[in-house]
């Protein structure tokens, strides 16, 4: 296996101490779970793991470089990012109990809608990127070859994680979500609330430096 065994051990462990410490990703989830059931959440989170992919081909094609030369392009791409979330958070306000999906499903956010959300928040992520950028190479050991190998071995195992983490929130938030949704004047609150959730990590992510 070109991978060290014992730097294997210790990110594996570094993984599930960073997944289970709630973050943006895990209330992105949760909100979505909220809103719109079970398979929603799952829905988000698998977007989430997708981006999170990219992120990973990113760090092993050396954005970090690409940051450091062009110092606003980070700006720019934390900015986008903060925007699309608080636009989230308003259309989630704005709408708060005006879905129109079955309500026997419960359902409140359409699969599609969780998965693409998930997937375009987490990708104009830029704090995403740099944590994937500075924590996969601290587990990278060059002398054993086959770098872009061990970056795949590392990436899977980090997505893995975070789908098990991340989905189990989403599942548990989604039915938990599902029983409330179906008391209308709960519903509009879970809507509301849902739609801070995101405002409030729009202006989180806005105010990074």
């Amino acid at each position: 296996m070109p991978v060290d065994q014992g730097l294997l051990a210790v990110f594996t462990v570094a993984t599930i101490v960073a997944m289970v410490t709630p973050g943006p990703d895990m209330m992105f989830v949760l909100g979505c779970g909220i809103r719109g059931g079970a398979r929603a959440g799952l829905l988000a989170t698998a977007g989430v793991a997708t981006s999170e992919a990219v992120h990973i081909a990113v760090a092993a094609a050396g954005l970090a470089a690409l940051f450091a030369a062009v110092p606003y392009a980070f700006t720019v791409v934390r900015v986008a990012g903060a925007a699309y979330l608080i636009y989230l958070g308003v259309q989630a306000i704005r709408n708060r109990g005006r879905d129109q999906d079955d309500p026997a499903s419960g359902t409140g956010m359409p699969g599609r809608r969780a998965y693409v959300n998930g997937l375009v928040t987490n990708l104009l992520n830029p704090k995403m990127v740099t944590f994937t950028i500075a924590f996969l190479p601290q587990f990278i050991d060059p002398a054993l070859g086959h770098v872009w190998l061990q970056f795949a071995i590392l990436g899977a195992i980090l997505i893995a994680l975070e789908f098990v983490v991340d989905g189990t929130v989403g599942v548990l938030a989604g039915r938990i979500g599902t029983w409330l949704r179906r008391r209308t004047t709960v519903r509009r609150r879970l809507d509301a609330a849902t739609g801070g959730i995101f405002i409030t990590l729009g202006v989180g992510l806005a105010a990074e430096r």
